[in-house]
């Protein structure tokens, strides 16, 4: 075989190929046309599904899953149809198997972020907390201010936003302080041991129930007990509700005014709030202190 002959194979292959191609251009054109509309489509199915779930669920996790894969499951289909329209079938088929085995190879080499994003599911399912709910997970405490597939962030209540990876939140214990709206503080208080405690702590509840903002139900009881026996008092435990989804301020305003409230009305009733008493010793030589005493 020639060159010409070589020139003349080469001429009518690629005038074969023109020719297929020209008679292939009105279906890739058409199959251009519909990837185009098929995507603005998706993208206003999902758009329209977004606002159905949302409401009907206050998730905004379960909001983007169900809505992100509603619209990969629409974008798939329309590239696939559009690929049969312009007669790559065979590329169609290819490219699904390739999808297949590059999203192995793709979850081997990014663990981290499949175990992530496969935690943001398993969340966005099980709900152990909503956006504003303030929660500790691990030693991390905050309100929740955004849920992502990949990370969930926290507003810690002395400024720092917290991203915190959700395979961590599955594996750690998660308190949630605000999910029904309750929340329960204490503190100790101490009186003379002179002092009559069922008094104390009938005028201590008293004060208490009557706070505003604090809870007294059959329910979320408010009560005081005797927490220990301290050198100098005797040492009372006062337990008390609150109903806030705010706890930043809410809970920590109330148990302030609580404190303020208890300390008065111990007060008022002639009970005592002693200070420790302090023991000194006298070494080596020393027989005396010099004390001298002041007329307030």
């Amino acid at each position: 075989m020639n060159f010409q002959d070589t020139l003349q194979k080469l001429k009518e292959s690629l005038q074969t190929h023109w020719n297929e191609l020209i008679e292939q251009t009105p279906r890739i054109l058409v199959a251009i046309l519909i990837v185009a509309i098929g995507f603005l489509l998706s993208d206003f199915i999902a758009r329209f599904f977004r606002k159905t779930i949302s409401a009907r669920t206050q998730d905004p996790l379960m909001t983007n899953f169900l809505t992100k894969s509603i619209k990969l499951g629409l974008v798939v289909i329309v590239i696939m149809f559009a690929l049969k329209m312009a007669g790559l079938g065979g590329i169609a088929t290819g490219l699904l198997t390739a999808a297949g085995a590059s999203a192995v190879i793709i979850g081997f080499a990014f663990k981290d972020v499949g175990e992530n994003f496969i935690s943001g599911v398993i969340l966005s399912f099980n709900k152990p907390f909503h956006v504003d709910d303030t929660v500790m997970i691990g030693e991390i405490f905050g309100k929740v201010k955004t849920m992502e597939f990949r990370y969930t962030k926290l507003k810690t209540f002395d400024g720092r936003d917290v991203y915190i990876p959700n395979s961590d939140i599955i594996k750690k214990a998660v308190f949630n302080y605000t999910e029904d709206g309750f929340y329960r503080s204490d503190f100790i208080v101490g009186i003379d041991y002179e002092d009559d405690i069922n008094l104390a702590k009938k005028v201590i509840i008293d004060a208490v129930v009557k706070t505003k903002g604090v809870i007294d139900t059959d329910e979320h009881q408010c009560f005081v007990t005797v927490d220990s026996l301290g050198v100098s008092t005797v040492n009372l435990k006062v337990l008390f509700w609150t109903k806030t989804k705010e706890y930043k301020r809410g809970a920590l305003e109330v148990k302030s005014d609580v404190i303020r409230n208890v300390k008065n009305t111990i007060v008022d009733n002639g009970l005592n709030m002693p200070a420790d008493i302090k023991e000194i010793k006298l070494y080596g030589s020393q027989d005396s202190i010099p004390i001298s005493l002041k007329k307030a």
